[in-house]
C-alpha cells in the first residue's frame, strides 16, 4: 500500500512541479492524473495493483463531510431561528470574496505586467 501512495503523490507531485514550472493554466493535479492514465495506458497491470489502495481511499472521503454534518445537526435550533440572517451573510460574504479576490487578481497581474492573462 505505500508504495501505491507513494506513486499516487508522486505523480501529483510531478504534476504540481510541471504546472508551476512551465506557468501552466492547468493545476498540477490534474496532470499528475493525466500522467497516471498514460501510465495505465502503457501498463494496465499497474491499474490492477492500484485497486485496492484507490478503493481504501475512496471508502474513507465521506469522512471528510462528518464535521460539518455534525455541526449542521447539532446546531439546528441556531439555524431555525437564525436562518435568514445566516444565509443572507453566506450568500454576502461569497459575494464579497468573489470581488476581493478579482481585485487581487487584477492587482496583481497589473504589477507583474500579465494583464492579458499570460496569452502573450
Amino acid at each position: 500500500m505505500i508504495p501505491h501512495l507513494a506513486l499516487l503523490l508522486g505523480l501529483q507531485l510531478t504534476g504540481e512541479v510541471v504546472a508551476r514550472g512551465l506557468s501552466l493554466p492547468v493545476p498540477g493535479p490534474i496532470l499528475g492524473l493525466l500522467l497516471l492514465l498514460v501510465i495505465f495506458a502503457v501498463r494496465p497491470g499497474v491499474a490492477t495493483a492500484l485497486r485496492p489502495t484507490t478503493r481504501g481511499l475512496l471508502g474513507y472521503m465521506s469522512l471528510l463531510f462528518v464535521p460539518a454534518g455534525v455541526g449542521i445537526v447539532g446546531h439546528l435550533d441556531l439555524f431555525a431561528q437564525q436562518g435568514l440572517a445566516l444565509v443572507l451573510t453566506l450568500i454576502g460574504s461569497t459575494l464579497l470574496a468573489i470581488v476581493a479576490a478579482s481585485l487581487a487578481f487584477a492587482g496583481v497581474a497589473r504589477l507583474t505586467g500579465a494583464e492579458d492573462g499570460g496569452r502573450g
